[in-house]
Order: structure tokens, then sequence, then C-alpha cells
């Protein structure tokens, strides 16, 4: 449809788009680890752990710690990279005592990806994910590593792993066994294709669960390369709270009956899961959904916009009543007529027209001047803040979404997200970053499990821990 209608003083180009595309995401190396399923952030050259002492008792920081609502679970997080093992840093905001178990040399791959810092075992990827956590060292590939480890389960309430399936079957740790050593225990296992099905072997990264689990197709413009749905491991972090929604479930049960289970989380699934009403759709009336760019299908002007000063923000008018509470701030009234675009109806059929016309108005204003005009009239309006704009914006400030840590390793202080979700009696916490290796792996063998200093230092000099 051809546009017959100019706003005064506004001179829509035709062809206009309302955003642009994301930066691509760097693909990752291969760890040489046990193969998870998850990726993290570009790959940076670090020293190779060494052996820790032994430590002080690791201690948690808040002395409200008995308080919170998961205190007096364990949890074993013996994963790697993000999948699976952020489910355990949620519990652990919340007071379980989380174990993270890794290998006596290199421990968690994880502890090299992202951005290096002073300390040669953590990036801050690791600093900020691997939070609430105790560094344990067991090598699962020796069989005295693995009579520990059952100990270790034994004395446990949840366990987290996220390899290839058949890897911890490998190693002897069998359901029957694990669950042998402790018919309480519950057991997240997240995979990439989920430990059943013909798939269920294959590697699995979060890119590929975006791919496969239909998410990627939809990002980007029509006709168009998809894109990446963001530059970060999505499917990581929603398979992880689907894991830990997964692991609440599974402890009612268990109250209730005494026994364990396995909670089974393919990364894939979960993407899946977040695709609205697509499968309805396609079921019903063979429906495909397509690449759309900023824009919705259901809504418009639904989508991002350069402002004069260079700077974008998104609107989503998805109703009559927002449009015409968008053409007030415009001062523009007439765009809401029912002879214009005052039905939805009509503006979607419009939808190039409709959206040149928001180009055109907002490339006129400073991000500031258009905020202020539409938030004036109630218009669903929000800025696309890149990280900077978030560590000036007031309202994360106010709302404590970046926890400022310090840190006592020469790394002084470390911004991270802070806790999700708030709760009003028993809000989560911060105890700690990511653990040094092997930090508190002299306090688990002693004082829980019972091994004598002579056996431990037998053990370390094996490299089983």
């Amino acid at each position: 449809m051809t546009s017959s209608y100019r706003m005064e003083g506004l001179d829509v180009p035709k062809h206009a788009r309302a955003t642009t595309h994301g930066e691509p995401e760097s693909e990752q190396a291969a760890s040489q680890q046990p193969e998870a399923v998850t990726e993290a952030g570009a790959q940076t050259e670090v020293g190779t752990p060494t052996e820790a002492p032994p430590p002080s008792p690791v201690t948690d920081a808040s002395a409200d710690h008995e308080r919170l609502p998961m205190s007096g679970i364990r949890v074993i997080d013996v994963g790697n990279f993000l999948a699976g093992p952020y489910a355990a840093s949620i519990l652990g905001e919340f007071g379980a005592e989380v174990l993270k178990v890794e290998h006596p040399i290199s421990g968690d791959p994880m502890r090299r990806f992202g951005t290096a810092t002073r300390r040669h075992d953590a990036t801050l990827a690791w600093l900020s994910e691997a939070r609430n956590k105790k560094s344990v060292t067991i090598d699962l590939r020796q069989r005295e590593g693995v009579q520990i480890f059952l100990k270790l389960v034994a004395k446990s309430d949840v366990l987290i792993e996220n390899f290839r399936p058949g890897t911890m079957e490998e190693w002897g740790l069998t359901w029957e066994a694990l669950s042998a050593a402790n018919p309480g225990l519950l057991m997240l296992r997240v995979s990439g294709y989920g430990q059943t099905g013909p798939y269920r072997r294959r590697s699995g990264f979060a890119h590929i669960a975006h791919a496969f689990g239909g998410l990627s197709y939809l990002a980007g413009f029509p006709g168009e390369t998809p894109v990446l749905p963001g530059t970060v491991p999505l499917g990581d972090y929603i398979s992880s709270l689907y894991g830990a929604i997964g692991i609440m479930v599974a402890l009612r049960h268990r109250e209730k009956t005494g026994r364990g289970q396995v909670i089974d989380v393919g990364i894939y699934e979960a993407v899946f899961r977040q695709l609205d009403e697509i499968a309805a759709a396609y079921g019903l009336f063979g429906k495909i959904r397509e690449r759309e760019g900023a824009g919705s299908f259901v809504a418009v002007p639904h989508g991002h916009f350069r402002t004069r000063d260079d700077k974008w923000v998104a609107i989503a008018c998805t109703t009559d009543k927002m449009f015409e509470r968008l053409a007030e701030a415009m001062e523009h009234p007439e765009l809401a007529s029912t002879s214009l675009y005052g039905d939805q109806r009509k503006r979607l059929a419009a939808r190039d027209e409709v959206n040149q016309i928001v180009i055109e108005w907002v490339g006129t204003l400073s991000r500031d001047e258009m905020l202020e005009r539409c938030l004036a009239k109630e218009v669903p309006v929000g800025k696309l803040n890149s990280i900077a704009d978030i560590f000036e914006d007031e309202h994360f400030q106010a709302r404590g979404n970046l926890e400022r840590i310090q840190e006592n390793d020469g790394l002084g202080e470390v911004v991270v997200p802070g806790v999700v979700p708030r709760l009003s009696a028993t809000p989560g916490r911060i105890a700690n970053l990511g653990p040094p290796l092997g930090n508190a792996t002299y306090e688990i063998m002693r004082e829980m499990l019972g091994i004598s200093a002579e056996e431990i230092k037998r053990l370390r000099q094996h490299k089983i821990i």
C-alpha cells in the first residue's frame, strides 16, 4: 500500500527500517575436558590452575544464612560451563551449600573462558556464574575418585551434571549406583538433546540449541540470513532455570515419599518451550512464522527506533488505546482516527506507512526528549540499553540489579548481576564469587567425609583429589 499521508514537517523515507542487526557471536573452542553441553565467552590464554594448599574452612558471608529457604540442602555440581551449573548457582543464592566438584589439575573449563583476570584460575565469567560455590577437586576417572564421590553423594541432596549422555555411566556413576548410595538423591541432567532419543549423543551447545529449538529461525529480517538471538548463551540459562524448577518440584515430592528421582532437561527443548503459539499455529493451520526484524506480526508500531542523537528506543503499541496515546505524544492525534490508523487492522495493513511515520518522528528528537513525551502520555516505551547505559540507570541502581562484590585476591570490586527473583522475607544473597580451584577440598574431605590428613596427602600426591 502506498501512503498518501504526510505529517507536517516529517518527510518519511520509503524503505526506512526500525532497527539494525546485532553483532555476531563468536564460535567457541572445544574443551579438552569431558564434553559439557554449554558454551561460554571467548577463550583466553590463562595459566593452568595449580594445586592449592589446604585452605581454612569456607564460611558464608551472610549472618542470615540459616534463615534462607534452601539452607540445609547440599548440592553437588559436577558439570562444566553453564547449562546445569547455573541452576546450582541459583540454589546457592538462597542458602544451599553448593560443592563444585572439579578435576584436580584443570578444573572446570569455564575458568578459562571469558575475560581474563589477575587470578590465574578465574575469568570474569567464572567469577560471576560460579558464585556461591565451594570448589572440591576429585578425579572421577580414577576408581578411588569415584568411591570418594559416592561418599559425598551419600551426604548430599542434589547432584547436577551436564556431560554428554553416557559419560557418567562410563565412570561407573550410573543412576543405580548413585541412588543406591543415596535413595533420596535428586539428579539434574542437562544435555543438548536430553537423555533419550536418536540425537542424545550429539554435542550440545546453546548456539546449536537456539537453532534446533526454532529460536534462531525467527531472529533477523525477512528474507535475510537468520541472526544470533543475542550474543549470550540464552539456552544455557533457560535450561538451568527449568532445572532449578525441576529440583524444587522433586524436593517437594521427596518430602512426601522420601524418594529421589532424575530431572532430564534438553537445552533445545527449554528453548522450544519459550516460543509461544507457533506450535499450535502450525499444527492447526500449517502457519510457519517467519523472521520479522524488530517488529511483530500482531502489532504496529512495535519495534526499535533511532533517535536524533543516534540512540535507540523500543516502542510497543499493542492496542488501539496505546496507539492513540502515541499519536497524542506526536502531537498528531488525527493519526488515531478511524479514517487513518486508529484501528488495529488498518495499522497492520499499513505497517510500512505507520512505521515510517514513527521512524521520522523519533528521528527529530533526542532520546531523552522522546522518552519524556511518550512517558507523559503513558506510551509503552523504553531505552535500548547498552551495558554502559545500564550502569548509569537509576532504576537498575534502585533495584540492586548490580551487585558490587569486593574480592580479596587483588581484583578489587567486581560488579555482577544481582539475585533474581526478589523474595520479601528471605531474599537471596551472594556469599562469594567463583571460588579458587580446590579451595574447599581439604575441608570437605577432612570434616565431612572424615578422611585423615595423611590420607588426604596421599590422595593429593596421586592426583585423585
